[in-house]
C-alpha cells in the first residue's frame, strides 16, 4: 500500500503537471470506484473544473478545484498515471466490466482492464487511475474534512515537535507498532515506514507506548523524520505495484534496513533480522538493537 512518501511523491508530480489545467471529460469504467457522490454526478460536476492545487494529507491525495475538492485513496494497488500527451500506451482493449456500466459520456471501450477511471484534460493530457484489486476510492466533496477530519497530525509537520509527540505517547497502553499504524494518531504511516523508524530509533515494536522515556520519544521523532524524508528523496519504495505519476518505480527499497530483510544481517550490529506478527501485521526488526528493556527487579520491602 502506498504510504506517506509514495503519496507525497505523486502529489508533487501532479502539482507541477495539473495546476491550471481544466478537466474536459471524465470516464468511469467501474462505478464503485467513486465513493461519493453518484458516478453520474461525479463525472458531471468535474467537467469544467480547473485544478488549483494538489497536496497530500496522510495517505490521501487532495486536488483542490475551482468548486469543491477531489480526494483519492490509492489503497493497496492503486496507481495514478499522468500522460502529458494523452498517448500513453496501454496493453489491451476491453469493454466495460460485466458488473458495471460506464458513467454518462464514457466511450464504449477502455484500454487496459485495470484502468477504472480517466480524467481527460483540456490541455490534451490524461490522468488514468489503474487498480488491479479495485480497493481505491474517489470522493468529490465540498468540505474535505468530511473525509479527512479523523486524521491525526502529520509526522513531518513542524508543529509535531519532540515534546508534542512525547505528550501524545503518555498514557497510551498500546504497543508502538499498533499505535503508529493508527491514522488517528499519526497520519500517513504504514507497515514499511513504521518498521524502519522503530529500527532507526532502536525501539521494540512490542514496546508499550506509555513506557517511553522522553529521550526515547525524541529518538522516535528524529527517526520518523529521517526515514520519511529519505524515502521522499528516493521517490518512494517499490516492491511490486507502486509507481509515481510518470509510471516510474521508487528507489527507496535500496535503503531499507529491516523491512523485507528477514534473515539478513542488521546493518547496525550484524544480527539476523527477524520477522514476526505484531498488531496483526508482518513486522521486521533486529532482536539485538530493538530488544525490549528488562523489567525492573523487585526488591523486598524494608
Amino acid at each position: 500500500m502506498p504510504e506517506l512518501p509514495e503519496v507525497e511523491t505523486i502529489a508533487r508530480d501532479l502539482q507541477h503537471a495539473l495546476v491550471g489545467d481544466t478537466i474536459a471529460a471524465v470516464e468511469v469504467y467501474w462505478p464503485q470506484i467513486v465513493a461519493t457522490p453518484t458516478p453520474e454526478e461525479f463525472a458531471a460536476r468535474l467537467v469544467g473544473q480547473t485544478v488549483q492545487g494538489v497536496v497530500r494529507r496522510g495517505k490521501f491525495l487532495v486536488l483542490r478545484l475551482t468548486e469543491g475538492t477531489l480526494i483519492l485513496h490509492l489503497r493497496m494497488t492503486g496507481q495514478l498515471l499522468w500522460d502529458p500527451d494523452g498517448r500513453r500506451p496501454l496493453p489491451a482493449v476491453r469493454g466495460p466490466s460485466p458488473d458495471s456500466t460506464p458513467a454518462a459520456g464514457a466511450p464504449a471501450a477502455c484500454a487496459d482492464p485495470h484502468v477504472h477511471l480517466v480524467l481527460r484534460m483540456r490541455s490534451g493530457a490524461t490522468l488514468c487511475y489503474r487498480d488491479v484489486r479495485k480497493f481505491g476510492r474517489f470522493y468529490l466533496v465540498a468540505d474535505p474534512q468530511a473525509v479527512l477530519g479523523r486524521l491525526g497530525p502529520e509526522p513531518l509537520d513542524e508543529a509535531l515537535t519532540p515534546q508534542r509527540l512525547h505528550e501524545r505517547l503518555v498514557g497510551r497502553r498500546r504497543r508502538l507498532k499498533d499505535l503508529l499504524l493508527d491514522q488517528a494518531f499519526l497520519a500517513g504511516l504504514g507497515n514499511i515506514y513504521v518498521d524502519e523508524a522503530l529500527w532507526e530509533a532502536r525501539l521494540s515494536p512490542r514496546r508499550v507506548a506509555s513506557t517511553l522515556r522522553r529521550e526515547e520519544s525524541e529518538r522516535l521523532h528524529a527517526a520518523l523524520r529521517t526515514v520519511l524524508s529519505r524515502a521522499i528523496d528516493a521517490r518512494g519504495t517499490t516492491f511490486s505495484d507502486y509507481r509515481d505519476a510518470r509510471d516510474r518505480p521508487g528507489e527507496n527499497q535500496r535503503y531499507l534496513a529491516v523491512y523485507g530483510r528477514r534473515g539478513q544481517p542488521c546493518p547496525r550490529c550484524g544480527t539476523p533480522v527477524e520477522r514476526d506478527v505484531v498488531a496483526g501485521r508482518g513486522t521486521h526488526y533486529c532482536p539485538c538493537c530493538q530488544a525490549e528493556p528488562a523489567a525492573p527487579k523487585e526488591t523486598p520491602d524494608g
